[in-house]
């Protein structure tokens, strides 16, 4: 914490700057996804896009964590949370793309109405 003016003029200055970096790559953001010059990858929204949507997302919300949040001087302790709650996330994401890969066929094939039929045969 700032308890001098000098530090707190340090402090003003530091917040202003990162919060013109994120107003800089809200309008980036912005730019991409809609300005077709700026566009990558394929024509409209792909992969590509996506990717470079979480970036730069990711990249700001680091910024807001470790500034604004002062998560740039905490303890080990919050660190090691912080990863088990990543592994757990990965985890999950890991879990679901697992059940879509599963071999038995959710829903019936002819009406798509999300019930699992017994009549109609496997999909091998």
């Amino acid at each position: 914490m700032a308890d001098t003016p000098e530090a707190i003029r340090k402090s003003q200055k530091l917040y202003l700057l990162i919060g013109a970096i994120l107003f800089i790559f809200t309008v980036v953001t912005v730019a991409v996804a809609t300005v077709p010059a700026l566009d990558v990858g394929r024509h409209g929204f792909d992969t590509a896009d996506m990717i470079l949507g979480l970036a730069i997302a990711t990249f700001k919300a680091s910024l807001v964590g470790a500034i604004f949040m002062h998560l740039n001087h905490e303890k080990g302790l919050i660190y090691l949370l912080f990863g088990f709650g990543i592994v757990f996330g990965i985890a999950l994401m890991g879990l679901t793309a697992w059940a879509y890969s599963d071999i038995t066929t959710y829903g019936n094939e002819k009406s798509r109405d999300g019930f699992y039929s017994t009549e109609l045969p496997a999909n091998n």
